[in-house]
């Protein structure tokens, strides 16, 4: 049912631009929205709760996206919090952080969300966080922790192919500063077998770690 809603979610932002629809959406950068379109309050919140195992996300804090920035949908027992993320307008990318990431990256997070939505470009985004951590506002993680990305429907947009494509369940483990360099790794490994940094050298740096169990019968092969 998700990825139903995603599908339509994303076929809606192309029509609505006269662009064609297909089975890997996409569009040039110029046509793209200037902050991301908002979605039906009841989906994001399944979108949310889709990112980690249900004994986790339905004791989740659940966060959602409205006109200024995130708003709490539902108070959480178990100190994680789960949200859509949306670094780029038309990525979908569901997310629960443990009881650490939700006391330090999520701040930064939800200062990201409130600065995109006033139009800020990335640019102006980036140095207000980089100064927010320079400065203490934002804290790296203290401690190891994760967060779970397992959603089926995890959708990014790649400005520079024009496209937006599936990516598959994962974990992600909390890694400040850490540089691929660091674990051995020299070029990006695409068979999905070695694990591998985002935000490479940064205070909010993830080892990533897919989990192929996760991903959805229909689209496991033989």
């Amino acid at each position: 049912m998700l990825r139903n809603i995603m599908l339509s979610f994303v076929a809606a932002c192309f029509l609505t631009s006269g662009l064609p629809v297909w089975s890997q959406a996409q569009a040039p950068a110029s046509t793209q929205p200037k902050v991301a379109p908002l979605l039906p309050r009841d989906q994001e919140i399944a979108l949310a709760e889709s990112a980690a195992p249900p004994a986790v996300s339905k004791n989740a804090a659940v966060y959602v996206l409205e006109e200024k920035g995130y708003v709490k949908a539902r108070d959480g027992s178990n100190g994680f919090t789960c949200l859509v993320e949306r670094d780029l307008p038309l990525n979908i990318e569901p997310i629960c952080y443990d009881q650490e990431g939700s006391a330090t990256l999520v701040l930064a997070v939800m200062r990201k969300a409130e600065l995109r939505r006033q139009g800020k470009s990335a640019d102006e985004v980036n140095a207000d966080i980089g100064e927010g951590y320079a400065s203490g506002r934002f804290r790296a993680p203290r401690r190891s922790g994760m967060a779970y990305m397992l959603s089926p429907d995890t959708r990014v947009y790649s400005p520079r192919a024009g496209t937006t494509r599936t990516l598959p369940p994962h974990l992600m483990f909390y890694a400040p500063y850490l540089k691929n360099s660091d674990i051995g790794i020299d070029q990006p490994d695409h068979t999905g077998r070695l694990p591998f940094i985002v935000q490479d050298g940064q205070p909010d740096a993830f080892i990533i770690v897919r989990v192929r169990d996760a991903v959805p019968a229909e689209t496991k092969t033989p």
